[in-house]
């Protein structure tokens, strides 16, 4: 040791021993600051994962909510439409309702065929599930044709309810006053089967050339006749009301009295 220290103190140890401590503090100081860049940088990351996640489950969200809404507002115009059809479907199938509002039925009349025609596209766009309208713009549509089937078949029923027969001539408002007391009597639980055939025969004849029926009234009006009634013949082709405007009866008589 003596003779290391023989000539003088070495200072320039120190210097050298207090720069590799210095190194090695600012190397440690480096490393700490690159740790908590990397914690700061990983946080950031987590919460730029979390807001993305967060995003995506509200984005899920919104979209199970605006589906199962689409399902309601679907289910409802189903049961508007279907409202609608029964309400025509009580003219339809009731001839005593035709005779006493013909106009239902008078394909010639403005009203109802606009009624027909809306009818016809929102019967069209009707869904077979409520789960089959997957989009906006598909309920739209369908929701437009339901409101103006709604829309016309209203306007139709009470034009027809107002007017009844007035676009008949004395002549055929009787033929159809008969019709109706022969559909009672074909009707009736309390007259023989041979009472109820002839009366139904009967008012076929009085309601040839004045009203179009539609093939389920008359199949509707059989069973109530009789179940087992068997189709009669058709009456003689003439014009009817709702078949070519340009042919109307020209040569009604008067019903005998029955």
């Amino acid at each position: 040791m003596n003779e290391f220290f023989a000539d003088g103190f070495p200072w320039w140890f120190i210097w050298v021993g207090f720069a590799v401590v210095s190194g090695m503090g600012q190397h440690a100081k480096r490393a700490r600051r690159q740790q908590a860049r990397n914690r700061a940088g990983g946080q950031r990351r987590d919460s730029a994962w979390s807001e993305a996640a967060r995003r995506e489950a509200d984005r899920r969200h919104a979209a199970a909510a605006a589906h199962q809404q689409r399902l309601r507002d679907t289910e409802k115009l189903m049961a508007d439409h279907h409202a609608v059809n029964v309400r025509w479907l009580d003219y339809e199938l009731d001839v005593a309702k035709l005779i006493d509002y013909p106009m239902m039925s008078d394909v010639r009349e403005p009203l109802t065929v606009a009624f027909l025609r809306a009818k016809r596209t929102a019967d069209g766009l009707l869904p077979v599930t409520a789960a089959e309208i997957s989009t906006d713009e598909r309920l739209r549509e369908y929701r437009e044709a339901v409101r103006a089937f709604e829309v016309a078949f209203d306007i139709a029923e009470r034009e027809a309810r107002r007017i009844r027969d007035q676009h008949f001539s004395g002549p055929e408002r009787l033929r159809l006053n008969t019709a109706r007391r022969l559909l009672t009597i074909a009707v009736d639980r309390a007259a023989t089967p041979a009472e109820r055939q002839l009366a139904y025969s009967r008012a076929r004849k009085e309601l040839d050339g004045l009203l179009a029926l539609p093939a389920e009234a008359l199949a509707a009006l059989q069973r109530q006749v009789n179940p087992e009634l068997l189709p009669l013949p058709d009456p003689p082709a003439g014009p009817r009301r709702g078949d070519r405007p340009e042919q109307r009866p020209g040569h009604i008589s008067d019903p005998q009295p029955g």
